[in-house]
């Protein structure tokens, strides 16, 4: 049976089972099975092999109950950037790549702008800024030894130089960088408890304190952030989309100035920007 029949069998199956994107979901998972493409799947001629078919069906049957599509396939596409994922760490999602597009217009006029990455995880958005910002120096920090040592994987397996702290929030550099930061960039855990359960089961794979956090994470680390910043320095956060007006209170609270809360793809309040006074 050539691939575009067992793709049109599997998109069956998944679709029986609930899974969203049955077809697009079907040709990533064979593609990671067969160590091709889209396009390679399509053209080639020969069946599968026995080996081939069983571990396609494997990771149908994981897909089926609920395993995120990343864990299965190890990869994450975050702009122009193919990310290892592991379980344990949490997984980029496309919303965040709004957040970066933010963080690069404010850095856009800077000279080697000195940009810190906050709770990075994969380091989706500190590689990310890297890559389409080779002058700016970018730090990036998490709480997770495991996702500090992804973050540090992916830098060396995409050449990008960004250095990696293990830390809570801004405490590894509070100090030692206080009023020389131009940016910090963040997408911290930020879903109240009491909203867990309505989450899919890909999202609760996420470890709970990637997710796990409120209005108190953004007063923490505003509070800090305003330490680091240099005058005129910025902050762009990552937000729910109906924590705008809690998480701009939290930022004036500090007195952050020129707060600006800017829209996802679907048009729901995804980001959030302020700027520290200047002088």
């Amino acid at each position: 049976m050539r691939p575009a029949q067992v793709l049109r069998r599997a998109a069956d199956y998944l679709a029986r089972h609930d899974v969203e994107s049955p077809l697009p979901t079907a040709e990533i998972l064979l593609a990671a099975v067969l160590g091709t493409d889209r396009a390679g799947l399509y053209a080639r001629d020969e069946g599968l092999s026995t080996a081939e078919a069983k571990r396609f069906g494997r990771t149908l049957c994981r897909r089926c109950v609920g395993t995120p599509l990343q864990h299965i396939t190890g990869v994450q596409a975050f702009r122009r950037l193919p990310l290892i994922v592991r379980p344990g760490v949490f997984i980029p999602r496309p919303e965040t790549e709004v957040v970066v597009e933010h963080a690069l217009a404010v850095v856009a006029g800077m000279s080697a702008p000195l940009v810190v990455d906050v709770g990075t995880g994969t380091g989706a958005i500190a590689l990310a800024m890297k890559d389409e910002r080779p002058d700016v120096r970018v730090m990036a920090i998490d709480r997770s030894r495991a996702a500090v040592e992804l973050a540090l994987a992916n830098a060396h397996r995409l050449e990008l130089q960004v250095e990696v702290l293990l830390g809570d929030l801004l405490e590894p550099i509070t100090d030692v960088l206080r009023g020389s930061v131009d940016l910090v960039v963040s997408n911290p855990p930020y879903v109240p408890i009491e909203e867990v359960p309505a989450l899919t089961a890909e999202v609760r794979a996420d470890p709970a304190a990637a997710l796990i956090g409120g209005i108190e994470v953004f007063e923490r680390l505003f509070g800090q952030t305003a330490g680091v910043l240099r005058p005129g320095g910025a902050v762009v956060v990552e937000i729910g989309d109906t924590q705008g007006e809690a998480v701009t209170a939290a930022a004036e609270k500090v007195g952050l100035v020129r707060i600006e809360t800017h829209k996802d793809l679907t048009g729901r309040d995804r980001v959030l920007s302020a700027w520290l006074r200047d002088g």
